[in-house]
């Protein structure tokens, strides 16, 4: 999407989004439906009954602001909700609303995920409303969610029904729902093997101002064509992450050496999905590219370069089946097949706020591990080509998944120390 995104019309906004909650897996053919409010107080809605995996711009309706309603279809039946939200907050210019697994989990048994499972998604998730059921698609549906908007909430779980949340654009919408279903989902498989431990309010607000420094501005900038293919190879791997579920809109970081000890890194404060060349910045001698602000995690890739020369390239995010081990504690053991040992080793676990500049941790940049997993905060993975590292970070969280479905069969019988040494023999030596 246009990083203007008034300049992507209404139906292409929502197009674009609903396609991705589709695909995603965090809505069904027939459920959900997204909505923007435009300039003129004119409502543009995903229409009732049709295909969410193949709509249209041509399917999106416009409902007027005196009531006409301009299209080919009707306007989704949960139309008058969003009407209302918007009639109870003039801040908010957009609507999602869907049925994705995990919250609907929670709608279910009448609970409100906790935010504070992981560091960031408390501010963008903001606090959590919780609304009555009342009738789909009913007036009272529509007075029960806006009265809860109206307390100032912009994510609110439905009672056995599933989720709504507003923004300032579908974009911010889309980042705010992206992040709660990722919580739930955290919550739950974290649940299937352990206890899931929340971080305080003071160690997510330490956490907010812990990494505040921007290195200063290079005076000017050079774009080798080896650089500008790297910067691709980045977006790619971003958008590669983003559609597996490897990370989300508000989280995730990607670097790679460019040379010698410099450095391509994301930005911070970039929508992951829509990452463009441009938005890349470059880290060379210590200096960032000028008009742009990098990760805040700049400093932990700096120090893994400076100190470790055959790491070429470096993710940081957050992947459901590994969070849950990096929620609960639980020891993440990959001896699970020959493929996930060679690749991975040994996971090891860093405490919350180890990762902090001021604690400048050795185990995480000097005896830096394939993986490692950050207590309630990300997994970083580490590598040589970018490929490479995106696969180590896959079998990683292939690994968690299989660990996190299986308990509920029995208790994992890992490949024995025999087996191993016979790997390490003939792949590792």
């Amino acid at each position: 999407m246009s990083k203007n995104i008034k300049l992507v019309h209404p139906r292409d906004q929502i197009t674009e989004i609903i396609d991705r909650v589709y695909k995603r897996g965090m809505t069904t053919t027939s459920g959900g439906n997204i909505s923007i409010i435009d300039d003129e107080g004119d409502i543009w809605v995903t229409p009732s009954a049709i295909d969410k995996g193949s709509l249209r711009a041509s399917d999106i309706i416009c409902v007027k602001k005196d009531g006409t309603i301009i299209g080919k279809h009707k306007p989704s039946s949960e139309f008058p909700f969003h009407k209302a939200i918007y009639e109870a907050r003039p801040d908010i210019k957009s609507v999602i609303h869907a049925h994705p697994p995990a919250l609907v989990s929670f709608s279910i048994v009448r609970q409100i995920p906790n935010t504070n499972i992981i560091s960031q998604a408390k501010h963008v998730c903001g606090p959590i409303g919780y609304a009555k059921y009342r009738l789909p698609g009913s007036e009272d549906l529509g007075e029960v969610i806006a009265d809860e908007f109206k307390k100032g909430f912009k994510a609110v779980i439905m009672e056995n029904h599933g989720t709504v949340l507003g923004g300032s654009d579908l974009t911010d919408a889309y980042e705010r729902f992206e992040a709660l279903e990722f919580c739930a989902n955290t919550i739950l498989y974290g649940s299937q093997i352990g206890t899931p431990r929340y971080l305080t309010d003071d160690q997510i607000d330490e956490f907010e101002s812990q990494a505040t420094g921007v290195l200063p501005e290079m005076d000017s900038t050079s774009y080798t064509s080896e650089e500008v293919e790297k910067r691709l190879e980045i977006c790619k791997i971003v958008q590669r992450s983003c559609e597996q579920g490897l990370m989300i809109s508000s989280y995730g970081t990607v670097s790679m050496r460019w040379k010698d000890n410099d450095f391509l890194i994301t930005p911070t404060g970039a929508n992951r999905w829509d990452l463009d060349l441009d938005d890349i910045v470059q880290i060379k001698g210590g200096k960032r590219e000028a008009g742009k602000t990098p990760s805040r995690a700049t400093w932990i890739h700096q120090e893994i370069y400076n100190k470790n020369p055959d790491v070429n390239s470096i993710i940081m995010t957050q992947s459901p089946y590994l969070m849950a081990f990096g929620v609960t504690g639980t020891h993440l053991n990959v001896r699970t097949i020959p493929e996930s040992w060679i690749f991975l080793q040994d996971i090891n676990f860093l405490k919350y706020g180890d990762h902090f500049r001021k604690n400048n941790n050795s185990e995480m940049v000097e005896n830096c591990a394939t993986a490692l997993i950050i207590e309630n905060d990300s997994v970083i993975v580490t590598g040589d080509k970018l490929l490479q590292t995106f696969d180590y970070l896959e079998v990683a969280e292939f690994s968690a998944k299989s660990i996190v479905l299986g308990h509920s069969l029995g208790e994992m019988v890992p490949i024995n120390d025999e087996q191993v040494e016979d790997l390490r023999k003939k792949f590792l030596t």
